[in-house]
């Protein structure tokens, strides 16, 4: 009986670990404002970083964000913007997840250009593509070439993934909420998240002054829908990079925790 416990929670737990870690790449809850007087953008084309997932006390897997060369998308220079995510092996045995996204953002990060997710996990496959036609204010969404009907955008819209980037430039030090509309080709919603205390934390790339603040999750179902009083906390650095060093959520299948064990090629 113990042993069908467990093997009926590590799927949940997987799948959840990935939930878990679009919020981290902006999953509809990273809003932000982009201040008019700011020196310039805090990331730069070559930075990586990469977090380490764990359920409790037990490693689940690994998440890689970059910033990848610049490209034309439809003509425009763009930002793209990498996010790799997969189980370890332990994980692997119960749900083996491999997820890439790639999304694109004009160059005053402004707006989104294009967004795709490949998603691999368990059985499950999907293949996401959202366009944006800033012409109309409108959104496409397919997966796996099956198109939905489009979706009305507000001016300003960014991805799940670019606004993550996006709202590294929002000034804690002078703001207490934020919010940015978001679609994921599906729906619009605006995002929203409020800061909750400045203070010094430990993560395994090192010490830091962070601010730490909690994302709304009205928007987001599943685990968190069914535990009462579930939350999301993430701590980002207290500095003109605004790097996130912590996420810790509790939810109805135990508690997670995403730590920031590298960091390559950011603005010192």
């Amino acid at each position: 009986m113990k042993t069908s416990k467990k093997s009926f929670s590590l799927p949940a737990m997987a799948g959840t670990v990935i939930l878990f870690l679009m919020v981290l790449s902006g999953g509809m809850l990273w809003p932000g404002r982009l201040m008019a007087d700011d020196p310039g953008l805090p990331f730069q084309v070559g930075e990586k970083l990469i977090f380490e997932l764990r359920w409790s006390f037990i490693p689940a897997g690994t998440a890689v964000l970059e910033v990848m060369p610049m490209e034309k998308i439809n003509g425009e220079e763009a930002y793209h913007f990498v996010m790799t995510a997969s189980t370890n092996s332990f994980v692997d045995k119960f749900y083996k997840v491999r997820d890439r996204i790639d999304a694109y953002a004009d160059l005053s990060m402004t707006r989104s250009l294009y967004y795709r997710k490949q998603q691999r996990e368990g059985r499950s496959k999907k293949d996401i593509v959202v366009q944006f036609d800033w012409k109309a204010n409108q959104v496409s969404y397919s997966n796996s070439g099956k198109k939905k009907d489009p979706v009305s955008i507000a001016p300003g819209t960014f991805d799940p993934f670019s606004v993550f980037y996006f709202s590294r430039t929002f000034d804690w030090s002078r703001n207490s909420s934020m919010e940015q509309p978001v679609t994921d080709g599906k729906k619009l919603i605006m995002g929203k998240a409020n800061l909750k205390a400045k203070e010094k934390i430990k993560v395994p790339v090192g010490e830091f002054e962070t601010y730490l603040f909690e994302p709304g999750i009205e928007n987001i179902g599943g685990v968190f829908e069914k535990k009462k009083g579930a939350k999301i906390e993430v701590w980002v650095t207290a500095d003109h990079r605004k790097i996130p060093v912590r996420l810790k959520s509790e939810v109805s299948v135990g508690s997670f925790i995403a730590e920031l064990v590298s960091i390559e090629g950011a603005d010192k």
